[in-house]
C-alpha cells in the first residue's frame, strides 16, 4: 500500500470514497457532487487530500483544511474527513493516512490538528486516541446551521 498526496488525477477513484463517506453519515449518494466538490477544492486549493493506493485502486482517504490559532498566531491544521473502503479496515489504512497527515502538519509548522467524529463512531474515537488525541473539555463547540 501507497499513501501520497492526490490531486484531480485521481478525483474518479477518490469521488466514489468521498460518496461512501457520505453514505456512512447517513447523506444520500450523489457521486456527481461528490466529484464537483473535491474539484473545487483541488482547483481553490482549500484543502489537502492524503489517499492511499492498493494495486492502482484508492482504498481510502482523509482531507486536511487550513485555519488559523489568532491567540498563537500559528496554522491549525482540521483532520475533517477520514474513510476508508470497508473491506481494507482493521489493515492499518486508517493508521497510514493519520501518520501521514500528522507529519505534514507537524513540518507545516502548525500548533494542532484539530479533528470531530460522531459520539457513535466508537472504533474512530479508539483510533484518535490511540494517536493522542485527546477530548477537548476546555471549550464548548457551537454551530449554526444555516440551510
Amino acid at each position: 500500500m501507497k499513501v501520497f498526496l492526490a490531486n484531480s488525477v485521481h478525483l474518479e477513484g477518490l469521488a466514489i470514497l468521498f460518496d461512501n463517506y457520505r453514505i456512512f453519515y447517513n447523506q444520500t449518494s450523489d457521486i456527481k457532487a461528490a466529484r464537483n466538490f473535491l474539484q473545487e477544492r483541488f482547483q481553490n486549493n482549500d484543502s489537502l487530500v492524503f489517499a492511499v493506493k492498493d494495486n492502482e485502486e484508492i482504498v481510502g482517504f482523509t482531507q486536511l483544511y487550513p485555519s488559523f490559532s489568532s491567540v498563537s498566531m500559528k496554522r491549525v491544521w482540521i483532520l475533517n474527513d477520514l474513510f476508508v473502503q470497508e473491506s481494507y479496515r482493521r489493515k492499518k489504512v486508517a493508521t497510514l493516512l493519520i501518520n501521514t497527515a500528522q507529519e505534514y502538519v507537524k513540518q507545516s509548522g502548525a500548533i494542532r490538528v484539530i479533528l470531530a467524529t460522531h459520539f457513535s463512531n466508537i472504533t474512530a474515537q479508539k483510533l484518535y486516541e490511540s494517536q493522542g488525541y485527546t477530548k477537548n473539555t476546555e471549550f464548548y463547540h457551537y454551530a449554526l446551521r444555516l440551510q
